[in-house]
């Protein structure tokens, strides 16, 4: 029979044993050692053992087992019975370790590890790092003789690596045959399935599902980035640990994603105490060791109650994991599944797969035009480009709405190459039929880059247009963001001839100083303080002092949300350079745009007033 050989870190003298650090306190939570087999692994060892002419194999794994084989054989139980700390730090190392005589070698003079195959200590030993096909380390594959050797021939060490390369493999066989996972030894999300189903049709009416969400992927992927996988590999092992010792006994622990972990509760009355759910909360937010590294982590439960008629056709795992993505974001850490909230996310999930469809067909997409006029001359000078989506089956789509969702679907630079590419097409076809008049755009704080500049620059000079006819307005939280590489890329948009305008001016938090340093060359103050000019003094006070601010430290101002003509009079006596609103005209449709332009007389002007005057 394989005997298990286990040990703490500090163990230095044969004979002496330590339970190593476990994932669960109790045999029902995870594989142990004793039932770890790797498919194929006697057959490696063989061969192993008659290409090197050693006489001991062991697979060490980085938790402390240990797996003995003597002569290609199982070693009988009467064999070793603990670990030389060099073991374990070739089990968790990502490096090969050759010690060719271990009496002139400190790391294993002290070693006294008998050989069941012969007589004497150790004297050569080999190790060769495990990593599963997904590159994840589990441990080290070690050969061992008691005769000393000169040297490991470049062949032997390929023998070893292949050998080590062919025992990954067979762990990951192992974890799918046996539905664990290979890191934390807990069933995984196929066991999950077959034990909720028992679970139901044992005339349970409902079952409780907990899932823990460890981390946001990015940030796990941060985790890993900085630290590798080994320490990603530690911390979930610590996670599963601590979620062990808070779910009730004889309950599994299953590992239901990378970064995910679930339980089927028998508790039906979860909810009337949340306190246990606090509790659970409170134990995964305070930090982990892993690797003698301090971690805090930003971990998600989520509950969802289902009986056995959901299950069928349906998908619990998808429904609890909304509930612990949701919990992320909430200050509490846990939360329930909302069936509202999960439809939501689904419709924003379709409406981000058919807009980027919609991107590659223009039938959905299309361009309105809102014309801004100049003050002095109540003249149309330039027209803002806005998105429509006209969806087939939910008819329009708030630009707001589907422009968020590009946003965070990571659409936006095609979005806005899409509005670049049409925009300043039409606008040359506008320009050739006699229309003197400018382009303004809308730029998202992602497209903000040295990469823009190019894009712009292509377009306008496949359409034939001036860049000095093209404004692109960003939001002012954007341009008070990352002020240094912010400017210098505004800077190379400003020496293309392109104006760039400050948007929706007086909702963020401007720093005074960063935006008189801004390449900007307008000011559009935002609407919201103009609507309210008509019935609040402190918006039109707002919109007049922000006005002659933005005058005085050489910004062109626009107006945007002028919907009457009493408001329209109000900006007249402003230091305003242009305005934008329903009450000068609605955005339009491209074909409506000529006849608009043909029929518009001018609005009155701060030029007649004062003529009349």
């Amino acid at each position: 029979m394989r005997t298990t050989t286990e040990l703490g870190p500090g163990q230095l003298a044969a004979g002496h044993r330590e339970t190593p650090p476990a994932v669960g306190p109790s045999p029902e939570h995870v594989a142990t050692a004793e039932n770890f087999a790797v498919p194929g692994f006697d057959a490696v060892v063989r061969l192993l053992t008659r290409s090197l002419g050693v006489p001991l194999v062991a697979l060490v794994l980085n938790s402390g087992a240990a797996y003995w084989f003597a002569d290609g054989n199982e070693l009988p139980a009467d064999g070793p019975r603990s670990l030389h700390p060099l073991f374990l730090q070739a089990a968790r190392s990502l490096a090969s370790h050759v010690v060719l005589d271990a009496l002139i070698d400190d790391r294993l003079r002290d070693a006294a590890l008998p050989l069941t195959a012969g007589p004497g200590p150790i004297r050569f030993f080999a190790s060769e790092p495990v990593c599963t096909l997904t590159g994840q380390h589990i441990g080290a594959l070690c050969v061992m003789d008691p005769q000393p050797r000169a040297e490991l021939s470049e062949s032997e060490q390929s023998a070893l690596r292949d050998a080590a390369s062919l025992i990954g493999t067979g762990v990951v066989l192992r974890s799918y045959l046996g539905r664990t996972d290979p890191i934390t030894q807990l069933p995984h999300r196929y066991a999950f399935f077959d034990d909720l189903r028992k679970h139901l049709q044992e005339g349970v009416p409902h079952a409780w599902v907990i899932a823990v969400d460890v981390a946001p992927v990015q940030r796990f992927n941060a985790f890993i980035r900085a630290m590798g996988h080994a320490y990603a590999d530690e911390l979930m092992r610590a996670v599963a640990a601590r979620t062990l010792e808070w779910v009730p006994p004889e309950t599994r622990l299953y590992q239901v994603g990378a970064t995910r972990f679930a339980a089927v509760l028998p508790d039906h009355h979860l909810l009337d105490d949340t306190t246990r759910l606090d509790d659970l909360v409170a134990r995964l937010r305070r930090p982990f060791d892993c690797l003698g590294i301090p971690l805090t982590i930003q971990p998600g439960v989520g509950l969802l109650k289902i009986n056995a008629s959901e299950l069928r056709g349906g998908d619990p795992l998808r429904l609890v994991m909304n509930a612990s993505f949701a919990a992320q974001q909430s200050p509490r850490g846990w939360a329930v599944y909302n069936r509202m909230q999960d439809e939501q996310q689904r419709q924003e999930f379709l409406l981000v797969t058919e807009l980027a469809a919609a991107l590659n067909d223009r039938t959905e997409l299309d361009l309105h035009y809102q014309p801004r006029v100049d003050l002095d001359t109540g003249r149309c000078v330039a027209l803002e480009a806005l998105a429509r989506w006209h969806h087939p089956t939910l008819g329009n789509i708030p630009p707001a709405h589907f422009v968020a969702l590009a946003e965070r679907a990571g659409l936006m630079h095609s979005l806005t190459q899409w509005v670049m590419e049409h925009s300043i097409a039409q606008l040359a076809t506008w320009h050739r039929d006699g229309h003197d008049i400018k382009l303004s755009l809308n730029v998202s704080s992602s497209d903000l880059d040295a990469d823009l500049v190019g894009r712009l620059r292509d377009v306008a000079e496949r359409h034939k247009i001036g860049l000095d006819s093209l404004e692109l307005e960003f939001t002012e939280s954007t341009l008070m963001e990352h002020s240094a590489v912010t400017r210098r890329h505004l800077t190379a948009i400003r020496q293309l001839g392109a104006g760039i305008a400050i948007d929706d001016f007086g909702t963020g938090y401007s720093n005074l100083a960063a935006l008189r340093q801004m390449p900007a060359t307008s000011l559009k103050i935002d609407q919201s303080f103009v609507r309210g000019m008509g019935t609040s003094p402190h918006d039109e006070a707002i919109v007049r002092s922000v006005a002659q601010l933005a005058r005085n430290m050489g910004f062109r101002v626009v107006v945007e949300g002028v919907e009457t003509s009493s408001i329209y009079e109000s900006v007249l006596g402003m230091a305003c350079d242009e305005a934008q609103g329903f009450h000068i005209a609605h955005p339009m449709h491209a074909r409506d745009v000529p006849a608009w332009l043909a029929a518009h007389q001018g609005m009155p002007s701060r030029r007649a007033v004062r003529w009349s005057e």
